[in-house]
């Protein structure tokens, strides 16, 4: 009989668990807000993830813990960075990825990864949210849309609005500001969008771009965020259905390496990461 393991990923606003069996299969996954208590709201994702497998809490051998939160995570045997674990996350799905472009709720990331998804270099925005899902957030509330919706809707942009302040608070008066002066919405979103990617690029040429490009976190479900990269890069830009879930994933096969490690031999021990 095989063994399950799982990776926990605690996020500033959404909290990923993910379980996986000995062949790095994914058995079952949750993903949730995440609020105050969030101890609590770590044990609940954990909880779910496990419930969608078809398993319970004692037959999961290992759990590693990443993310913002991850030092809140108890129950779990280990804690990684989330910049190993989303390396490691993109490279298992993507195996020829070599850059990894993360944007959550709070800060963006860039990361450079070797053949072996190893992590080489690094690059951090987090001094605010600017760029951020947060900063999404906040935009297409001021423009009365959901956030999942304006990927979509900046498809539809004639003529991209130019958005120069990269601040959440100034750019939420700027897109007023531009809706009083009468551009549509679309076009609005699309000029956003344009000022992410610039951000983002900017980010990412600190580390060095070298294809394939892979992006992960909440952000990377917006389609219209992915467009524009794609044409400013003028390259394609990996993205999953488990994008936003690669932090946890990487997780997981550090626990599967982990519990593959005790079971192995010597030999195969010095391949186990020590965190």
């Amino acid at each position: 009989m095989g063994y399950a393991v799982a990776g926990v990923d605690i996020g500033s606003t959404t909290a990923k668990s993910v379980v996986i069996n000995e062949k790095g299969e994914i058995l079952g996954k949750s993903l949730a807000p995440v609020g105050v208590k969030i101890v609590q709201d770590a044990e609940k994702s954990f909880e779910a993830a496990v419930a969608s497998a078809g398993l319970s809490k004692d037959d999961v051998e290992f759990i590693a813990g990443t993310g913002y939160g991850r030092f809140k995570i108890y129950f779990g045997q280990a804690v990684i960075t989330e910049i190993s674990c989303h390396a490691k996350g993109a490279h298992f799905l993507f195996p020829k990825t070599r850059t990894v472009l993360d944007i959550g709720g709070q800060d963006t990331k860039a990361i450079r990864v070797s053949e072996r998804g190893e992590v080489i270099d690094f690059a951090m925005n987090d001094k605010c949210s600017a760029g951020t899902g947060r900063f999404l957030d906040i935009c297409a509330e001021a423009l009365g849309y959901h956030v999942s919706e304006i990927g979509e809707a900046s498809l539809k942009a004639t003529y991209p609005v130019k958005i120069s302040s990269t601040c959440t608070v100034f750019a939420e008066s700027e897109v007023i500001s531009q809706v009083s002066r009468g551009k549509s919405p679309e076009n609005i979103l699309a000029g956003l969008h344009r000022s992410i990617a610039y951000r983002s690029i900017s980010l990412l040429r600190r580390v060095g771009i070298v294809p394939e490009l892979t992006f992960t976190g909440g952000v990377s479900r917006n389609v219209g965020l992915v467009n524009t990269l794609e044409e400013l890069l003028g390259m394609k830009v990996n993205v999953s259905p488990l994008s936003q879930y690669l932090g946890a994933l990487g997780a997981a096969l550090f626990a599967l390496e982990r519990v593959m490690g005790a079971e192995g031999s010597e030999e195969e021990k010095e391949e186990v990461v020590t965190v």
